[in-house]
């Protein structure tokens, strides 16, 4: 009978941590939204490169209409000087792709753990694993205003928040 009741409390625990899982500490911090926080991530590092190299390309521009307006040797030094700067921001701006790849490789690792999650919540039922009681950590009053940046269409946009000091 003692073993019954142990494997009983082992099983209760066992779905209060798929719950756990499953809820999260908070609607910001759940399992199910970390793949989309992470593409998020990819997608943001690819927005800044892509204006990063929009921005050189237009400097690299100027560069080359300046260098044909001067003559005099240590403006045009000068100018090599930046077009080299300018090559290394370029070099820099790989780190876009490293990082994107890393990320996908994190995504597909979620994914898979979120796969058995699933399943785990399935064999036991959605419904019950729901009516689960999850501890959760109380806010304090600047993290219930502060939850970081928001997933595209979730949130406040840029407009609404500079309206915030107008």
């Amino acid at each position: 009978k003692g073993e019954l009741i142990g494997l009983f409390q082992y099983i209760k625990r066992v779905r209060q941590e798929i719950a756990a899982i499953n809820q999260g500490a908070d609607e910001d911090h759940n399992f199910e939204g970390m793949g989309e926080q992470l593409d998020a991530i990819v997608k943001a590092t690819e927005n800044a490169t892509n204006t990063i190299m929009a921005a050189m390309e237009k400097n690299d521009k100027a560069v080359a209409k300046l260098k044909g307006m001067i003559s005099d040797p240590e403006q045009t030094a000068i100018l090599d000087q930046i077009n080299e700067n300018d090559q290394s921001v370029y070099e820099a701006c790989s780190f876009q792709d490293i990082t994107g790849q890393r990320v996908s490789k994190v995504i597909k690792s979620v994914t898979f753990v979120e796969d058995r999650v699933n399943a785990l919540i399935e064999l036991w039922g959605k419904d019950e694993v729901k009516k689960e009681q999850v501890e959760r950590d109380e806010k304090t009053a600047d993290e219930k205003l502060l939850s970081g940046p928001q997933l595209e269409g979730k949130g406040l946009d840029q407009s609404a928040i500079d309206a915030l000091f107008d």
